[in-house]
C-alpha cells in the first residue's frame, strides 16, 4: 500500500521551528562527522593496522555513508524528530522494541557526550593545568545545554563556527603533508605497510573497529528532520555530501601524518595530529602551534558533544510524542521551542555518568574512561545501524510520498553486511564492553516503568497517527 506521508508543511502548528536550511544541515553533518574522533583516535587506528591505516578509515567512511542512505530513505518519508527510534516504531510497531531501541540511542548519545566532556577536560588542563577535570566536564555540559536551549537555529549556526575552526586545523595538516612531499621527504611506501604481525586484513577491520567513533555523528542529523526545511530533498543531499567530504578530509589526513611521522610514533601517542605539527615540517614556531591545535581539539569536541546533546533532547521529545517514553518529555520552553524538559534530563544523566566515571577512576586508576566510552557507543550505534537498514528494507512500499529519496537496494545490503561484521569484531575482541553496555541499559529502565505507567488506559503506538502533542 502506497500513501502519502502528511505534514509536510514549513512548520507544523504548535511543535519545533523548521529552520535549518540545506547549507546549515550540510555544515551540522560534515562538523559532527569530523568531530572529535580524528583528533583522538588516529593513533590508536595506526597502532592497530600500521602505514596502511588510512584503509581502514575508508573503510569506515564507506560503511557510515552506505548506512547514511537509509536515513535518508527515511527521513524523506518520517521528517520528524527521534531518528532511529522512530523508524523501528513505524517499521515493527511493537513498543518493547522501539522503546529498547530509543535506550541503546540514548546510552549512546550518553556515552559519547560522557567521552567527549572528559576528552575536552584533558585537553583544557593542559593549558590550565590546576584545573579539576571533574569540575571543568560539569561546566562544559552546561554551557552545551544552555546553547541548546536558547534554540536550534543558535546550536546549528555554533555548529558551523567550530566546523570551520576544526576543518582549518585538519587543512594545516594536510599543509603539511604538502609541504613534506614538495620537500621530497615523503615514503609512499609506508602507505601500504601494515603492521608485521597477524594478517593484514584482520589489522585493517580492528582499525575500521577503533576508527569506527570518528564516522559516527551522521545519525545525530536525523533528529532535526523535524527542523529541517524541506526535509525530503534536502536531507539526502546535506547527509550523503556531508559524510563523502568527512570522508575525503579523513583520508587525506591519514596519509599526510603516515608521511610525515613514523607509525609507530603515531600508534604511541594519544595526541597523534600534536606529533605531526611536532615534526617541524611547517615554518612557524613548534610550541605556539601546539597550543593552536590544543584549542582547536578542544573546539572539535565542542562541537561533537553539541550534536550529541542536541540528539539526546530530540529523541526524547519525539518519542515523547509517539508514547514511547513518558509525556511529559513532550513539552517545549513557551518563548525558545527547546525539548526544556528533555534537555534537563539530558544534562543530568550525562552529569552523573561522568561523576560515576570519576569514582570508577579512584578505584581503577588505569581505566581509559574516554576510549572505554567510545568503545561502548560504537557497540550501541552498530546494532542501531543494523536495525535502521532493516527497518528501510520493512518500510518499502509504506508512506511513499513522491518526492521520497529511495536508496540502492545493494549499498543497503552491503551496509548491513558491514556492520554486523564490525559490532560482532568489537564484542569479540573486548567482551568486557557489553558489561558497560549492559550498565548503561539498566539506566533505562526507570523510564521503561514510567512509560508503562503513562500509557495505561490509551493507544501506545498514539502519536502522529493523528494524535499531535499540545504543549503545557
Amino acid at each position: 500500500m502506497t500513501t502519502t506521508q502528511p505534514d509536510r508543511t514549513e512548520e507544523s502548528e504548535g511543535g519545533l521551528k523548521r529552520t535549518i536550511t540545506g547549507r546549515l544541515l550540510y555544515g551540522y553533518v560534515l562538523g559532527d562527522v569530523l568531530g572529535s574522533g580524528v583528533y583522538v583516535l588516529i593513533g590508536a587506528v595506526a597502532a592497530a593496522v600500521g602505514g596502511a591505516f588510512w584503509l581502514a578509515f575508508a573503510a569506515g567512511v564507506a560503511v557510515a555513508t552506505l548506512t547514511g542512505m537509509a536515513y535518508a530513505e527515511l527521513v524523506s518519508k518520517y521528517p520528524r524528530a527521534a531518528g532511529a527510534s522512530l523508524y523501528v516504531h513505524h517499521a515493527f510497531r511493537r513498543p518493547a522494541l522501539t522503546f529498547f531501541v530509543t535506550v541503546c540511542f540514548l546510552s549512546a548519545a550518553f556515552a559519547a557526550a560522557g567521552s567527549l566532556a572528559s576528552g575536552f577536560a584533558g585537553y583544557f588542563t593542559q593549558l590550565v593545568q590546576q584545573a579539576p577535570v571533574l569540575l571543568v566536564s560539569l561546566l562544559f555540559v552546561l554551557a552545551l545545554c544552555l546553547i541548546n536551549f536558547i534554540g536550534i537555529t543558535e546550536s546549528v549556526v555554533a555548529n558551523m563556527v567550530m566546523t570551520v575552526v576544526e576543518v582549518a586545523g585538519l587543512l594545516i595538516i594536510l599543509a603539511a603533508g604538502v609541504v613534506q612531499v614538495a620537500r621530497g621527504d615523503a615514503s609512499w611506501g609506508v602507505l601500504t605497510e601494515f603492521r608485521a604481525e597477524g594478517n593484514p586484513v584482520f589489522a585493517v577491520v580492528a582499525g575500521v573497529a577503533l576508527a569506527f567513533f570518528a564516522m559516527t555523528g551522521f545519525e545525530n542529523a536525523a533528529n532535526v528532520a523535524e527542523e529541517t526545511r524541506r526535509p525530503a530533498i534536502t536531507f539526502p543531499r546535506a547527509l550523503i555530501g556531508g559524510m563523502a567530504t568527512a570522508g575525503v578530509i579523513y583520508v587525506l589526513v591519514a596519509m599526510t601524518a603516515a608521511l610525515v611521522v613514523p607509525v609507530d610514533v603515531l600508534g604511541g601517542s594519544e595526541a597523534a595530529l600534536l606529533e605531526v605539527v611536532r615534526a617541524g615540517v611547517l615554518p612557524v614556531p613548534v610550541g605556539a602551534m601546539i597550543i593552536v591545535f590544543a584549542l582547536i581539539a578542544m573546539v572539535a569536541i565542542s562541537n561533537t558533544a553539541l550534536v550529541s546533546i542536541v540528539t539526546q533532547s530530540r529523541v526524547l521529545y519525539g518519542m515523547a510524542r509517539e508514547g514511547v517514553v513518558p509525556w511529559v518529555f513532550s513539552r517545549l520552553h513557551h518563548a525558545r521551542r527547546s525539548p526544556w524538559v528533555g534537555l534537563l534530563f539530558s544534562g543530568l544523566v550525562v552529569g552523573l555518568l561522568l561523576v560515576v566515571g570519576a569514582l570508577v577512576q579512584l578505584v581503577d586508576p588505569e581505566l581509559d574512561l574516554v576510549g572505554r566510552l567510545a568503545t561502548v557507543t560504537v557497540v550501541f550505534l552498530l546494532f542501531i545501524y543494523a536495525l535502521v537498514i532493516v527497518s528501510a528494507f520493512k518500510l518499502r512500499g509504506t508512506d511513499e510520498a513522491d518526492d521520497a529519496y529511495r536508496a540502492p537496494t545493494p549499498a543497503l545490503v552491503v551496509g548491513l553486511v558491514g556492520n554486523v561484521v564490525l559490532l560482532v569484531y568489537v564484542v569479540v575482541d573486548d567482551p568486557s564492553s557489553l558489561l558497560w553496555v549492559g550498565g548503561l541499559l539498566l539506566v533505562g529502565l526507570a523510564l521503561y516503568l514510567a512509560a508503562r505507567a503513562s500509557r495505561r488506559g490509551r493507544d501506545p503506538l498514539a502519536g502522529y497517527a493523528g494524535h499531535d502533542a499540545k504543549e503545557g
